[in-house]
């Protein structure tokens, strides 16, 4: 559903940790914009579209309810508002776990063992669904922050709470049971957005972006010289989306390589590159591959 002024809207999370990588995202897209957190609405000056600053909590439903087209927002949000939004693309940020876990003093070894236990968290209904599935009848209490203190207040027997590093739980004397839930930033769409012609145009456009934004991360462009006699070797080294490009120089013998190469694989390959003849190797980085 289009603004009034034809431009789509996207909502981020207005302060907290899926909000840089976003930020940093649809930048990477081409994207300009100021993003104010005071500020409801950031408008793009080279694309007909309107950032909004929310809380994460409420993107699902806003999305839902036609406020904004696109979300930015953790799959855990998603999954916990139990909205009606369309997942348009997973965007490999913000990794993180939905845990059940118990005071490294308790004596509960796994999770069928919390029965008729009490589990403070956050998520109620993700937590529900899991014991539901599980068949274990346990009391949830619901808490709006500070989960990981209630074993220690006495509140609860254990918790189910979010977790990206594990420090936070290792720091209050949390030890894992089970995990129930992994999560990561998706780009979710209002399903009636899709279906009108002009807007899914539009959120296509923005998607293809995204995309490539996304493939070509932790890539690089390499581009090298050898001898024509080194290509069945080299090509056989280079790790390349298809096939490396190969042509020919103006020196007799001699060709160019150009391929795309991981950073992870970066070092290793560029190693065994120059020992079979490769030579005069340029690297360059990526923003965007379209496929």
């Amino acid at each position: 559903m289009l603004a009034t002024n034809g431009r789509l809207k996207i909502a981020l999370q207005k302060g907290g940790r899926l909000t840089e990588d976003s930020i940093a995202l649809l930048r990477s897209c081409g994207l300009e914009f100021e993003f104010q957190k005071p500020a409801l609405f950031s408008p793009c000056s080279n694309f007909p579209l309107d950032i909004l600053s929310l809380r994460d909590d409420d993107i699902p439903e806003y999305v839902q309810d036609g406020v904004a087209d696109l979300g930015i927002v953790g799959e855990n949000i998603v999954q916990e508002k139990r909205a009606r939004v369309k997942v348009a693309e997973k965007l490999g940020f913000g990794g993180c776990r939905l845990v059940v876990s118990v005071p490294q003093r308790s004596t509960i070894r796994n999770v069928s063992q919390l029965r008729r236990k009490r589990i403070a968290t956050t998520y109620p209904r993700t937590l529900g669904h899991f014991l539901r599935s599980a068949q274990i009848k346990a009391e949830v209490i619901e808490l709006s922050g500070a989960v990981e203190l209630a074993p220690s207040l006495n509140v609860a027997d254990s918790v189910c709470d979010i977790i990206s590093t594990g420090t936070t739980s290792k720091v209050n004397g949390l030890r894992e049971l089970q995990t129930i839930l992994y999560s990561q930033a998706v780009l979710i769409a209002n399903p009636k957005s899709l279906r009108q012609p002009r807007t899914q145009e539009l959120i296509e456009r923005l998607r293809i972006r995204i995309s490539g934004s996304l493939v070509a991360r932790g890539k690089r462009y390499v581009m090298l010289n050898a001898p024509m006699k080194s290509l069945t070797k080299l090509k056989k080294i280079i790790p390349a989306l298809k096939s490396p490009t190969i042509v020919p120089l103006a020196e007799e013998g001699m060709v160019a390589v150009h391929s795309v190469i991981g950073e992870n694989q970066f070092w290793g390959v560029m190693e065994k590159l120059k020992k079979a003849g490769a030579s005069d190797i340029i690297v360059v980085p990526i923003e965007t591959i379209i496929k």
